[in-house]
């Protein structure tokens, strides 16, 4: 059982830790100090569900429709090249960028907007409910690897969101930000990109 948990530990932070667009919302809004423990158990409890509903087999149902990943596709790159070009507008922006001279983004928009970036994003299935989910199908205890794979993503989200949240008072300078939202925004538009062509 040991191993089959570590192997889905090992499995998801692999997949988890690359740069993307929950990555980059999360990383914001801990710096930000903006509804961090919100944004870090709405992504945890997300891929929890979406690696549950692999193991159950869901995967290989949303393997059969194309038309579907088609959709989602495309909705998720529309909704990532929006949000690249509000950071990029940031980014040209100075005097918006310090997060104290704000104000803090209402709680449900926030949530809104991590739950468009988790299940707007096509890789976010392809990771989570086929690959992991197929993949715990060769494990003796599927489950015990799901669960695995389900710690990796609270470890991860905690670290990044808390992380950035003890870094927001070294980072408050109005250029750091800027570097930030241009970074995002590049992002942003490479993930996109990968979307349309892929």
């Amino acid at each position: 059982m040991l191993t089959s948990a570590i192997a889905g530990f090992s499995l998801s932070i692999a997949l988890i830790v690359a740069i993307g667009a929950q990555n980059a919302f999360v990383l914001r809004q801990g710096l930000r100090r903006e509804h961090v423990v919100p944004v870090v158990l709405t992504c945890a409890v997300s891929d929890a569900l979406l690696i549950s509903l692999g193991i159950a087999g869901v995967g290989s149902v949303v393997a059969g429709r194309p038309d579907l990943l088609t959709a989602i596709r495309w909705g998720g790159a529309a909704f990532l090249l929006g949000y690249a070009a509000l950071a990029a507008r940031r980014a040209l922006r100075p005097g918006t960028l310090t997060p104290a001279d704000r104000p803090p983004a209402r709680l449900g928009a926030t949530l809104a907007a991590c739950l468009a970036f988790t299940y707007l994003n096509p890789h976010v299935y392809l990771d989570t409910v086929l690959l992991v989910g197929g993949l715990a199908q060769q494990h003796q205890h599927r489950w015990v690897f799901g669960l695995g794979a389900a710690v990796a993503s609270v470890v991860w989200f905690t670290a990044l969101g808390v992380g950035a949240y003890r870094l927001a008072p070294l980072l408050a300078r109005a250029r750091v930000w800027r570097v930030l939202d241009g970074v995002i925004a590049v992002v942003m538009v490479a993930v996109a990109t990968a979307l349309l062509l892929g």
